[in-house]
Formats: structure tokens, C-alpha cells, sequence
């Protein structure tokens, strides 16, 4: 059954049900104001949370302690007077905070005082020889369907990469009797030495503790190799074998499942589409919107919380979205807003929830030669277009990702640059002596996600829409 929205206009809207628009809606509408959460899963829960409401998995030991929290979100949300409306994908979003939403094949077009952007993180690209070929897939993916399903694989995996997500997923593969026959860690050796520093706060932290025993419990069933600086998939059709180079010796192990992951980065798209600025975070190597303290994006009333305001993790997002609701609420019913939690508590939770990150960043800190590729390897899956035809497009006058569009089509098909977009960056600023930063990224429009022409063509349409393409 297709659920339509109730009204045209919300003081507040809130797209992404993951941790971050789970806590700012619940925030909001605990607040009195008149919210409306849309999310294009079949459930909330976004990714950390996937399946939270569904998921085959009941043994809570095998999921984790922190995938739970998920369900206490979701109840204080269910409890609230928000509107959720799930598999509702959001396509356009616009500097007057007009909204257009796709539900069940129609379009709705809507208004909102505040908009909360809390939209996510994808898994950053990991452009190697063969990682197109059926048989490899990410860690993220994987774990999707361990959420959502209870599968994990039984044939020959490997696991390779680096970041907090891959040993998680490695020990939630373990506990439901998945296989496992080799994990390749692609952390850089000298990443040790750059984030020593930052090592009192990683160690004072909650993840420091939770880390080191799930690592353990990984090492202790499977065989890990460390220090992997060469990494390729080959098959006829499908995976066949995995080759890496450690320690300068070269091993190909057969395999029937490659599961690739080297962090994840915030999803820009929807936000870059409604003209927020942005800026090229060196340290988390990636785009991040330009935010102040609350949230607030360069667009007047668009705030932006969680993974898609900067990578910061789970607990970080939940508060992240309850301060983006606290200052809309301030912003709209200043009186209410005195109901909340004080907005310095809320900042000191989140120093607390952020404390070690910067260690972590510096540690996984993902290799030059793991995001930028070089000869045949595929850059944009969509187009089937490789590191040397962009080489190639440089070569003849391409100065950008923008200008790349015109001579190789990169970023323009369904995907629209969330798989190439940050190796295209990378790899211009590399071939043109520039940082990324002066290259930039693709210009997003709307439709940030692909619908059809006839869904289109049936958005309803005043007279004066008519008269502007039709001939007296």
C-alpha cells in the first residue's frame, strides 16, 4: 500500500531514516512542530540499522550491542506524531526547500520551513583490477543482506581492505557460521606513525576497546595478512582468484567471493543538487559540506546531519540529528525549543561520541594506490570507461569531471558519480598537477535519482507550465 503524504508543507522535513533522521525527527516532533520523515528503504534503520524492525537475526550477540540501539531509536520515533513514509525517494531538492518525492510510481511535490538532510554514507569507491567482475561485491552489500536476510557467504571468500566496517562485518560473518579463508589488510604501514599522536584520545574512547575485541575474535578463526599493497581480482566471467602482493611476494588464492572495503564517505549528491557548498576534506579524503556548529548548510534552513556531514559513526549521527532538530525547533518555536535537551549537552555528547575519530582517520586512511588506478581498470562501472581513457581525455583538453561528461559520458548514467566520482576527482588533480579541491566535482541536477518519463510527464502541472511549452 502506497502511503501519500498527509499535507503540502512541514515545518520540518527529514530525509534518511537512518541514526541521524531517526533522533532529528523524533527530536522534532517531540517538540510539537509538524514533521515528516522520508526514507527509501523498506524500513528505517539506513544502513547501520538496516532490517532494525525486520531482520531474521534475533540472537543479539551476533549483530552486536550496537546494531540494538537501532530499536530504541525507531520506538521513540513510533511513539512520536512524525509521518514516516518509506520507499519514498527524494529526487529534487531546491533552494526555496521545495521537495519532489517519488512513492509507489507518483510524484509529490512538497514545502518545508527546515529540511534535515541526514542521507548517509556510501562505501567509498575501490577501483582495482577486475572489481566489476561477478563475485566481487562490497562489505557493505554484504552485510545488507546478512541484516536483512541472515545470509553469509559459504563458498571461498576473501575479505580485503581496511576500517572499522570490514572487522564488524568479518565478525558478524564468523558468528552466523559464515566462511571466511582470508582477510587482506591494505592499511598503510606508515599510517601507524601518522596516527600515533591522536592514539590518548583513540585510547580513552569507546571504540578502542570494542575494536581491539572484535579483532581478536576475527584473528582467532581466520588468517590475516597485513601490509597488502598490490590487490586483484581475476576470473573468465565470474571470480575465479584473488592476487595480492605483501611483504614484496606475490600470492593468488582461488576464491568465489570477494568482499571489498576501504571506509566510507559522506553521500553528497542531494545536498550538492540544492547548491550547498562544499570543500575537500584532506584528512577523510572525500567532499564535506560547509556546516556550522548546529548543522546549518550555506542554503538557508538546510541542515545536514550524520555520516553525510562528515564521517563520524553511528553514535556521533544520533547526536548530530537530535542538535540539526534542536536549532530548527529554536529557529521556528523558540518557547518549546527550552523543553529540549540544552544544546551544550548535546555538544558535549557528540565531543564525546566524535573522541578517537581522528585517530581512526589517520589509520585508515585509505592507500593513493588503492583510489587512484591506472591502464584498463574501470573507473565508472556505468560506462564501462577506464583509468586510461580518462588519462586519454586529460591529454586533449578535459579539465574537470564536468568537462570529462562531454568526451567519455563518465558519472551520467544511473549511478549519476556515487561509484567513479571521487577516483575522476582523484585522478584529474593527479594527472593535472592540481589538488582535488581545484578540480572539484560533478554539477548535480535534479533528478539526483533515476524515475521514468511517464512518472515525468504525470507531475501535475498549472496553467501557466503549460503555456510556457505550448503554442497558441
Amino acid at each position: 500500500m502506497t502511503v501519500a503524504p498527509k499535507r503540502e508543507a512541514y515545518d520540518v522535513v527529514v530525509i534518511g531514516a537512518g541514526p541521524a533522521g531517526l533522533a532529528a525527527a523524533a527530536t522534532s516532533a517531540e517538540a510539537g512542530l509538524s514533521t515528516l520523515l522520508l526514507d527509501e528503504n523498506i524500513g528505517p534503520g539506513g544502513q547501520v540499522f538496516r532490517a532494525i524492525s525486520s531482520t531474521p537475526v534475533t540472537d543479539r550477540d551476533q549483530l552486536g550491542a550496537d546494531y540494538w540501539v537501532g530499536a530504541d531509536l525507531v520506538q521513540s520515533l513510533r511513539a512520536s506524531s512524525a509521518e514516516i513514509i518509506h520507499r519514498a525517494t527524494v529526487w529534487s531538492l531546491d533552494r526555496n526547500l521545495e521537495i519532489a518525492v517519488s512513492i509507489g510510481g507518483a510524484s509529490a511535490f512538497l514545502k518545508a520551513q527546515r529540511l534535515i538532510l541526514a542521507t548517509g554514507a556510501l562505501e567509498r569507491p575501490f577501483p582495482i583490477p577486475g572489481w566489476t567482475l561477478p563475485g566481487v561485491m562490497t562489505a557493505g552489500a554484504a552485510q545488507t543482506m546478512l541484516k536483512s536476510s541472515a545470509l553469509v557467504p559459504d563458498g571461498r571468500t576473501v575479505i580485503a581492505g581496511q576500517g572499522p566496517l570490514l572487522w564488524l562485518l568479518a565478525a558478524q560473518i564468523l558468528r552466523l557460521g559464515g566462511r571466511i579463508d582470508r582477510i587482506l589488510d591494505t592499511t598503510e604501514r606508515s599510517n601507524y606513525f601518522a596516527a600515533l599522536p591522536h592514539a590518548f584520545a583513540f585510547l580513552t574512547s569507546p571504540y578502542f576497546t570494542k575494536g581491539l575485541s572484535m579483532m581478536r575474535e576475527v584473528k582467532a578463526k581466520v588468517q590475516v595478512v597485513s601490509s597488502v599493497t598490490e590487490l586483484s581480482a581475476s576470473g573468465d566471467g565470474q571470480l575465479e582468484s584473488v592476487s595480492y602482493v605483501a611483504g614484496g611476494k606475490r600470492e593468488t588464492i582461488p576464491a568465489d567471493l570477494l568482499l571489498l572495503h576501504q571506509g566510507v564517505v559522506p553521500n553528497v549528491n542531494l545536498a550538492m543538487a540544492a547548491g550547498i557548498e562544499h570543500r575537500w576534506d584532506d584528512l577523510q579524503l572525500c567532499w564535506s559540506p560547509m556546516l556550522d556548529a548546529s548543522g546549518n548548510s550555506s542554503v538557508a534552513g538546510i541542515a545536514i546531519a550524520g555520516d553525510g556531514a562528515g564521517i563520524g559513526g553511528a553514535n556521533a549521527a544520533v547526536v548530530r540529528g537530535r542538535i540539526a532538530a534542536r536549532a530548527a525547533v529554536e529557529a521556528l518555536a523558540p518557547a518549546v525549543a527550552t523543553k529540549l535537551a540544552p544544546m551544550a549537552s548535546l555538544r558535549a555528547d557528540l565531543a564525546k561520541a566524535e573522541r578517537g575519530r581522528v585517530f581512526l582517520d589517520t589509520l585508515f586512511r585509505p592507500a593513493p594506490q588503492f583510489r587512484i588506478p591506472t591502464g584498463d581498470t574501470i573507473v565508472c562501472r556505468c560506462e564501462e570507461v577506464t583509468a586510461k581513457d580518462v588519462l586519454d581525455a586529460v591529454a586533449i583538453g578535459a579539465t574537470g569531471p564536468n568537462q570529462l561528461k562531454a568526451y567519455r559520458r563518465t558519472g551520467m548514467g544511473p549511478c549519476q558519480g556515487r561509484l567513479c566520482g571521487l577516483t575522476v576527482t582523484e585522478l584529474m588533480a593527479q594527472a593535472r598537477g592540481k589538488t582535488a579541491q581545484e578540480i572539484g566535482y560533478y554539477r548535480l541536477r535534479a533528478p539526483v535519482k533515476p524515475i521514468t518519463l511517464a512518472e515525468l510527464a504525470a507531475v501535475p502541472k498549472s496553467e501557466a507550465d503549460v503555456k510556457a511549452v505550448v503554442r497558441g
